[in-house]
């Protein structure tokens, strides 16, 4: 009796936690419309959004704010879910679609169209899936001997991500004209961007937030080791190149819109895991939550600290995310 009303306790405070993340989400989507250079309070907030009153307040929420705080939570979104899959898949704390080298090659195929090709830029979404599957195999390929261990995966990931980068600098190099739009990209900030790119990206959400969920379970047995998930049934590696799959799409579709964001692939599916544990039923929601509520109030500190100049959002992610990347190599 003691055990069912603790397991029933456990999901009573996820739940109770995801509720917490979702109110955190709708405070991080007011301020992020009320906060900036033209302060707007809330009530005229859904004024401007329900009517169309042709005021400037009006022009600045639907055609600026809006879009941009909108884009800023489903970036959040993916590379959160990146970040949970990519730690579940390769059973280490500290895999991160920026850290073990997958945003970098997403980054360096997207800005060779971006850069090199802007004419075709139509197919820099693809081009970064690409680079990411590419960025990905490379790394499970150089950590595979035996089997997956996280120490490995991490000097790979280290070494990928440093050939990739070398890779985009010297594309900058060549390119040194172009040089200030791929600044923004290499910082990873939402400034300028509208619904152009939420058009962009939204497909992605809601494809990985639909596909998680229904394949949370197959994580679930995937982390308890690969004798054990054979021994259930499950075909490790096409589950784990699936899953992988996922990951860079989501990573890739981020890094089009918004550059090379990194640290929430990170800190937000280790903070779920710290507080709700592994069950990927509730991390997936809670992931994704956190990581939209994460990238909204880090983009509205960083357009407001010294407004009316904007600080990339990448810039205040590093700071973030250093820290706690330290902090999870000390533990």
């Amino acid at each position: 009796m003691k055990n069912r009303i603790a397991i029933k306790d456990r999901k009573r405070f996820k739940i109770t936690v995801i509720i917490v993340l979702m109110a955190m989400v709708v405070i991080g989507f007011i301020l992020g419309n009320v906060m900036g250079t033209i302060p707007i309070s809330t009530k005229r907030l859904l004024e401007v959004i329900m009517n169309d009153d042709g005021s400037a307040q009006r022009m600045v929420i639907w055609n600026i704010r809006l879009p941009r705080v909108i884009l800023g939570a489903l970036v959040g979104i993916n590379l959160a879910l990146s970040g949970a899959i990519l730690q579940g898949v390769m059973n280490n704390p500290l895999a991160d679609p920026g850290i073990i080298g997958i945003s970098s090659g997403a980054g360096l195929f997207a800005i060779i169209i971006l850069v090199i090709f802007p004419e075709y830029q139509d197919f820099a979404p693809p081009a970064a899936f690409c680079g990411a599957m590419i960025a990905a195999s490379i790394i499970y390929m150089m950590a595979w001997k035996g089997g997956i261990q996280p120490i490995r995966i991490v000097l790979a990931g280290v070494a990928v991500s440093a050939i990739f980068g070398a890779g985009i600098s010297a594309v900058l190099v060549f390119y040194s004209d172009r040089v200030h739009g791929a600044l923004t990209f290499m910082n990873g900030s939402l400034s300028a961007r509208s619904w152009p790119e939420v058009k962009l990206i939204l497909p992605y959400t809601v494809t990985g937030l639909i596909l998680v969920n229904i394949f949370s379970e197959k994580l679930n047995i995937l982390i308890i080791g690969d004798d054990a998930a054979r021994g259930l049934g499950l075909n490790v590696e096409v589950t784990r190149l699936a899953f992988t799959a996922l990951a860079a799409i989501l990573a890739a579709s981020a890094v089009c819109v918004v550059g090379l964001l990194g640290f929430v692939g990170l800190i937000v599916p280790h903070s779920i895991r710290m507080i709700m544990g592994n069950d990927y039923k509730y991390m997936f929601p809670a992931s994704a939550l956190l990581g939209a509520a994460l990238v909204m109030f880090s983009d509205t500190f960083a357009r407001t600290i010294l407004s009316p100049v904007e600080i990339p959002v990448g810039i205040v992610m590093a700071a973030l995310g250093a820290p706690f990347f330290l902090y999870l190599l000390r533990r």
